[in-house]
């Protein structure tokens, strides 16, 4: 970090929200040591704030580090922490920014990423044990950070304009089981602030959800917290979670999804699947495809299982990759049915929406209550509140017409 002075530097993030947040708090460390951010054409350093969650993207960070090969080279982010040995052998010449070193030169615990966004980070690691994961070595235990600092940085990111808090850790639902309280009275703390802003949650784990499910489901409901929840469920087979460590079994998972839909309106579930884990059998896969469609979420993400070293199912034998694709594929076809029936049901629907963000001119992207992505082919205010109505769908968004 000491080195970091008055040079041009261009920065690079991979990986998670919270990443995202570090990165903005390394610029400014970075502009207060008299360096100005740059294109990489342009830079004498590259800062690149990794994620080594899957193997491959371990291989992108291998080469985003080797395409900046006549560059001073600067790595953050959870690859440092517990690839450091890799890091080096690629790239001797390699500059070290541990995130604990971020943390000691600026109090903020949060950041706002684009001008309506605002990233708030609820503390660092874990209560996980997850046979897979590489990320809880590298973020450790939990700690949770203090409701005050919470929502003291929230307030500031409304005041420097962001619209969307963006709550943010390894796992969100379990904030505050280190210190006394729960996700839940925070969410009530939020919807109280002052000012013209939404809550998006992030990441939970349901194992931690469990313990706070009553109170937590009524807190989605509030006026300022999206109705959207990421409930990672990663397989379908009781057989599998068990190996996986995950805390849970098939028929749990499912009750608390159902607590949702039956009290949140319109809810949005996300959820995520890993793959050919080295124990799933056809049996079990069958039982994942089974779950996804009684749960029927909006939104998935499907990882097909690669070992990352150090890691519990290290001590598995890995499946073959055809096996893997296949079953990608096939939760894949069955995903994308049940978008399309999801949109489907939303399509001539008026809803109250935010605009969010802009990707190209004359189209704009604004998100309602359950946090749908609706694109507008307008030119909009960001912030701005209106009506549309949905007219169509290209499966992973709506399209919609002002009213």
């Amino acid at each position: 970090m000491h080195t970091l002075k008055s040079k041009k530097v261009h920065f690079e993030t991979y990986g998670c929200t919270f990443n995202f947040a570090d990165t903005e708090k390394l610029k400014e460390i970075a502009i207060s040591q008299g360096c100005t951010v740059a294109e990489p054409k342009d830079c004498e350093a590259v800062v690149i704030n990794t994620c080594t969650v899957v193997s491959q993207t371990e291989r992108a960070m291998i080469k985003a580090i080797n395409e900046y090969h006549d560059k001073e080279v600067y790595v953050t982010g959870c690859m440092p922490v517990v690839q450091r040995d890799l890091l080096e052998s690629v790239r001797p010449d390699i500059r070290i920014i541990l995130p604990d070193e971020i943390y000691k030169c600026t109090s903020r615990i949060g950041a706002v990423t684009d001008k309506n966004t605002g990233i708030v980070q609820m503390g660092t690691g874990c209560l996980g044990k997850c046979a897979y994961c590489i990320t809880r070595y590298a973020r450790g235990h939990l700690k949770s950070f203090k409701s005050e600092e919470i929502i003291a940085e929230t307030k500031r990111l409304i005041d420097e304009g962001a619209t969307e808090i963006q709550l943010t850790g390894q796992d969100v639902s379990a904030w505050g089981y280190d210190i006394n309280t729960n996700l839940a009275a925070l969410l009530y703390d939020l919807n109280e602030i002052e000012g013209d802003f939404a809550v998006r949650v992030g990441m939970m784990n349901p194992a931690t959800v469990i313990p706070i499910l009553k109170d937590l489901v009524p807190a989605f409901n509030l006026e300022k917290i999206y109705s959207f929840v990421h409930l990672p469920v990663q397989s379908g087979s009781d057989n599998v979670l068990k190996t996986m460590q995950r805390g849970y079994t098939a028929s749990e998972y499912v009750e608390v999804v159902d607590a949702f839909k039956e009290q949140i309106h319109n809810v949005r579930i996300s959820t995520d699947f890993i793959v050919g884990y080295p124990t799933e059998t056809e049996e079990d896969f069958e039982e994942t495809l089974k779950l996804l469609n009684i749960t029927k979420p909006t939104k998935v993400n499907i990882t097909r299982f690669s070992v990352r070293t150090g890691t519990p199912a290290e001590r598995f034998r890995d499946m073959p990759d055809w096996i893997k694709k296949n079953r990608s594929r096939a939760l894949t076809i069955a995903a994308n049915r049940i978008y399309d029936e999801n949109n489907e049901k939303l399509t001539g629907k008026t809803l109250a929406v935010s605009v969010t963000e802009q990707k190209k001119k004359g189209t704009v992207i604004a998100r309602d209550k359950s946090y749908n992505i609706i694109v507008i082919k307008k030119d909009i205010p960001l912030g701005t509140k209106l009506k549309v109505r949905i007219t169509s769908h290209k499966r992973h968004y709506l399209i919609a017409e002002t009213v």
